[in-house]
C-alpha cells in the first residue's frame, strides 16, 4: 500500500524488505535519552506509522524490536500499519497496532466488482485484529477512474454495510481513509470531508468510521480544526503530517497541531492519533519526540 508515488523509498510495502534486512540487528542508538513517558499528559493516545521510518531504520541499523523499545520509552502506545507477523514484537514492549492493514489504496470499495476481494481482506483483517484485541482496520475508497463520486459513494456504502454487522460482532472499527487527490494520491475518491461524512452517515454503523488524515485534509484546503469539531463523531482515527511536504509538524509548516490536538481532546475522543510524517532531520527520533510533545494535549 504505497503512500505516495513521489516517495517510493518510504512505502508501507517497502518496510517489509527493510525490516527483513535488519531482522538480525538491534537498536544502535541509546534509548535512555528519549525516555519521556512520565512527562506526558496522555489525554491523546499517540501512535506512529512504521512506514515513515524506513530510511531511518535502515541507516541506523535498527530493527522493529529496537524501534518498538524506543517508541515505548517515548510514551507512544502503538505502532501502526504492520501485519500480524510483527504484532508479537510490538506487544513485547507493551504496544499495540492501532490501525491494521487490509486491501490496497487504488483498487477499493467504490466498484462493486472489487467487493468480494476487498471485503475478504477486510474480514480477514477484522478477524486478526479482534483476536489480538486491537481496535481498527483500514480500508480505502479506491480511485475514480472516471466514476462519478455519487456512484462511488453509493457502492462504498453497499460494501461497508455488508461488513458492518461482522465488525460490530467482533468489536473492531473499519476506518476508510481520507486521502488527498491533489498531490499524493491522484484520482483517489474519498478526498473531501463532505464525501467522508456522507459515507459514515449513510452506513449508519458505530463500527464504520473514517480515518481522518489531518495532513490530507489540509492538502485539500479543508479546515481540520473546524471539521474535527463539527464531524468528530464520523472520525474513528487520526493521522498527522506537516502541510505541505508531509514532514515534521512543527512551526516549519502551516497547521497548528497544538490547537488541533486540543480540539480532538475536547471532543472526548478516546482513540489514537497516529504520527504519519516523514522526518527530514538526521535524528528522526528527535523529530518524533518533538511531535509527541506537540500533540500531548
Amino acid at each position: 500500500m504505497t503512500r505516495s508515488p513521489d516517495r517510493p523509498t518510504f512505502s508501507r510495502r517497502s518496510m517489509l524488505g527493510t525490516l527483513a534486512t535488519t531482522a538480525a540487528l538491534g537498536a544502535t542508538l541509546p534509548l535512555g535519552r528519549w525516555a519521556r513517558a512520565a512527562e506526558l499528559k496522555g489525554r491523546i493516545r499517540q501512535s506512529v506509522c512504521l512506514w515513515c521510518y524506513g530510511g531511518f531504520l535502515s541507516k541506523a541499523k535498527m530493527n522493529l524490536d529496537g524501534f518498538a523499545a524506543t517508541c515505548a520509552k517515548l510514551g507512544l502506545k502503538s505502532i501502526e500499519l504492520i501485519g500480524p507477523h510483527d504484532w508479537p514484537t510490538v506487544q513485547k514492549h507493551g504496544l499495540i497496532c492501532a490501525m491494521t492493514p487490509s486491501h490496497g489504496i487504488g483498487k477499493g470499495l467504490n466498484r462493486l466488482e472489487n467487493h468480494a476481494e476487498c471485503l475478504a481482506q477486510v474480514r480477514k483483517g477484522i478477524d486478526d485484529t479482534a483476536a489480538a484485541g486491537f481496535p481498527n482496520v483500514i480500508c480505502f475508497s479506491g480511485n475514480r477512474a472516471g466514476m462519478d463520486d455519487e456512484e462511488g459513494l453509493k457502492n462504498c456504502v453497499v460494501g461497508l454495510k455488508k461488513i458492518a454487522p461482522y465488525a460490530e460482532k467482533k468489536k473492531v472499527t473499519v476506518c476508510l481513509e481520507f486521502l488527498n487527490s491533489c498531490h499524493d494520491h491522484p484520482d483517489y475518491m474519498a478526498d473531501s470531508t463532505k464525501w467522508c461524512v456522507a459515507l459514515v452517515q449513510q452506513v449508519g454503523s458505530p463500527r464504520v468510521k473514517v480515518l481522518y488524515d489531518i495532513y490530507h485534509a489540509g492538502m485539500m484546503k479543508e479546515d481540520p480544526l473546524a471539521d474535527i469539531a463539527r464531524h468528530h463523531e464520523c472520525w474513528g482515527h487520526y493521522h498527522t503530517g506537516g502541510v505541505p511536504g508531509r514532514h515534521e509538524i512543527d512551526r516549519s509548516q502551516t497547521l497548528d497541531y497544538r490547537k488541533i490536538m486540543q480540539a480532538i481532546a475536547e471532543t472526548g475522543y478516546t482513540g489514537y492519533v497516529g504520527q504519519e510524517f516523514i522526518p527530514t532531520k538526521d535524528d528522526a527520533l528527535k523529530s518524533l519526540a518533538e511531535a509527541i510533545a506537540i500533540c500531548d494535549a
